[in-house]
C-alpha cells in the first residue's frame, strides 16, 4: 500500500485527487494539507510515502516546502502544476529542488480530471519505489574519495570515485556498470564540479553526434550531465525529452543558462556543430536526417501516432540511420519503453549506447528496456555519464 499526503490550497482539488487516487486499491490517501507549512507538519505526524504537491500556496508555497523537506525528512515529490507557460519556469525549479516529476492539474479550458486520473496511479507507483534511495540534503553521504597523483605531463588525471569502490562491475547482463548514486535529487552540479579529461580521449573524436532520451526524471538528470561539459565539447547534443509543447523552451534556456555549451529548443534547419544542444519542441519530433553529404536537423509532427510526442524511437532510428558509426545514443530515466527500437538500429548502423542505470533513475523503465534487450555498451550512475559520453566520441 502506497501511502499519499495531498498537499494543495484547492479543497476542491484536494477532493478530487483523493477520490482518483482511491480508485487503485494499491494506493491510500492518509492526509491532506492547504499549505506548504501545514504540509510539512503533516509528513512528519503521517510519514507518507509519497507527496502530491501544489505550488501556488498561501503562507509557504511548494518550493518553500520543497526545500524545507528535502533538508530535514526527503520524500518522493510529485508536482501537480500548471500546464501554461507561466507554470513552466516554477515547475523547474521544484524539479531542481528535489521534486521526482510533474503531472499537468490543468490546461487552456479548465481542469482536466480524465488526464489526471490516467497519470497519476502510474506515476505514483513508479515515484514512490524511489523514496528508498533519499537522503537528507543537509547531511549528505560523503563517500571516500582515493586520489592517484599522476605527474602534470601526462595530460590527464584519474576520475574521482563517488562509489565504495573504484571499480566498474559487471551487471547481471555482463554490462560494465559504473558507480551508484544514491542521493536524493538528481538535480544541480555535479559533486565533481567538472568532468577531468580521461585517457581514452586521445586524437581526433570518432563520433561527433550525441542522441539522448529522456522521460520521468529527466530535467535535472539532463541539466547534471550537460553543466558538466565543457565549452568546447566536440559533438552536437539532440534531446528527446517527454515534455509538454509549453516547458521545452523553458527547459532549453534553463539548461542554456546553466551550461557551457550552448542549448536552445530545436528548429528545422539548425545548425549542427561541436558545442550545440538542442530540445525537442514538446508534441513534435526531432529527426536527424542527411541533405545530400550533410546532416541536418527536422523537427516534424510525423508519426502523428506516435505514443509520445517527442519520440525517442523516432530520434534514434534517424540518427542511426542517417550517421550510424558518428552517434552516441544515450538513454536516461523514464517510465516505459520508448527508444528501445530506435536503440537497436542504432546499434546495428555502428553506434555506441549508454544507458543510465537503475540506482540513479527515478524510474528505471527506458534504459532497462535498452539493457534487457542487450544493447548497451556500458551502463553508468548520472554522476559518470558526461565523462562516459566524452570518452564514447573516441570509442
Amino acid at each position: 500500500m502506497i501511502k499519499v499526503l495531498i498537499v494543495d490550497d484547492s479543497a476542491f482539488m484536494r477532493s478530487a485527487l483523493t477520490r482518483m487516487l482511491e480508485e487503485d486499491p494499491e494506493i491510500k490517501v492518509i492526509g491532506q494539507a492547504g499549505d506548504g507549512e501545514e504540509g510539512l507538519r503533516k509528513v512528519e505526524e503521517l510519514n507518507p510515502d509519497l507527496v502530491t504537491l501544489d505550488l501556488e500556496m498561501p503562507r509557504l508555497d511548494g518550493i518553500g516546502m520543497l526545500e524545507r523537506l528535502m533538508k530535514t525528512n526527503p520524500k518522493p515529490v510529485l508536482i501537480v502544476s500548471s500546464l501554461s507557460v507561466e507554470g513552466a519556469e516554477p515547475t523547474l525549479r521544484a524539479l531542481e529542488a528535489g521534486a521526482l516529476d510533474f503531472i499537468p492539474k490543468y490546461q487552456e479550458g479548465g481542469y482536466s480530471l480524465d488526464f489526471l486520473r490516467r497519470e497519476l496511479h502510474g506515476k505514483i507507483k513508479a515515484v514512490a519505489r524511489r523514496g528508498r534511495f533519499m537522503r537528507p540534503l543537509a547531511s549528505p553521504r560523503v563517500e571516500s574519495r582515493s586520489r592517484v597523483e599522476v605527474p602534470v605531463a601526462s595530460g590527464f588525471r584519474p576520475r574521482p570515485s563517488f562509489s565504495l569502490s573504484r571499480n566498474a562491475v559487471s551487471s547481471p547482463s555482463g554490462v560494465r556498470e559504473q558507480f551508484r548514486f544514491p542521493a536524493h535529487s538528481l538535480g544541480g552540479a555535479s559533486p565533481m564540479g567538472h568532468v577531468l579529461p580521461s585517457a581514452a580521449r586521445v586524437g581526433r573524436p570518432k563520433r561527433d553526434i550525441v542522441a539522448i532520451g529522456v522521460s520521468t526524471g529527466g530535467p535535472p538528470a539532463v541539466q547534471k550531465v550537460l553543466s558538466a561539459l565543457p565549452a568546447d565539447f566536440p559533438a552536437c547534443i539532440l534531446i528527446a525529452q517527454h515534455m509538454p509543447a509549453t516547458f521545452t523552451e523553458a527547459f532549453a534556456r534553463r539548461l542554456d543558462n546553466v551550461c557551457k555549451i550552448h542549448v536552445s529548443e530545436a528548429r528545422g534547419g539548425d545548425k549542427i556543430g561541436p558545442g550545440l544542444a538542442y530540445v525537442c519542441p514538446g508534441g513534435r519530433h526531432l529527426r536527424l536526417d542527411m541533405h545530400g553529404p550533410l546532416p541536418f536537423i527536422d523537427v516534424v509532427s510525423e508519426p502523428a501516432d506516435a505514443l509520445y510526442k517527442p519520440s525517442v524511437n523516432v530520434l534514434m532510428e534517424s540518427a542511426g540511420n542517417s550517421m550510424g558509426r558518428r552517434v552516441v545514443g544515450v538513454t536516461m530515466t523514464g517510465m516505459g519503453s520508448d527508444g528501445v527500437e530506435g536503440s537497436r538500429i542504432l546499434k546495428e548502423k555502428g553506434g555506441y549506447l549508454i544507458a543510465q542505470n537503475e540506482a540513479s533513475c527515478v524510474v528505471y523503465g527506458m534504459p532497462k528496456a535498452v539493457v534487457d534487450a542487450g544493447l548497451a555498451d556500458e551502463v553508468v550512475g548520472v554522476d559518470s555519464l558526461a565523462a562516459s559520453i566524452q570518452d564514447a566520441l573516441y570509442r
